[in-house]
């Protein structure tokens, strides 16, 4: 009995370990409640973007993944923070004159 109790105990435990049913793809593509991105390049498995700012210049970056122009901040993310009582701002990127 404590053979068969034990043997029980470590498939169980075995079994949270298994692999999912899901695969990579159908994980990183998921469309459940706790995904942030619903519309920016959703085929990829990850949104990356580089830029660059020039001496002197600033640039104002989305971080709520609701802008319109995507990289860059539209201010979408007011009506975000209005609806959800959210606190999300942009990251705003400057670069000092050279001398």
């Amino acid at each position: 009995m404590k053979t068969t109790f034990a043997l029980l105990t470590i498939l169980a435990s075995a079994s949270a370990f298994a692999p999912s049913a899901k695969s990579a793809v159908e994980t990183r593509l998921f469309d459940g409640p706790g995904k942030i991105n619903q519309k920016i390049d959703l085929d990829s498995p990850k949104v990356a973007t580089m830029d660059s700012v020039e001496a002197g210049g600033k640039k104002v970056y989305c971080r709520c993944w609701q802008s319109g122009t995507f990289p860059l901040c539209d201010a979408a993310h007011m009506a975000h923070n209005k609806e959800t009582g959210d606190n999300v701002g942009p990251l705003i990127v400057s670069v000092a004159k050279e001398e």
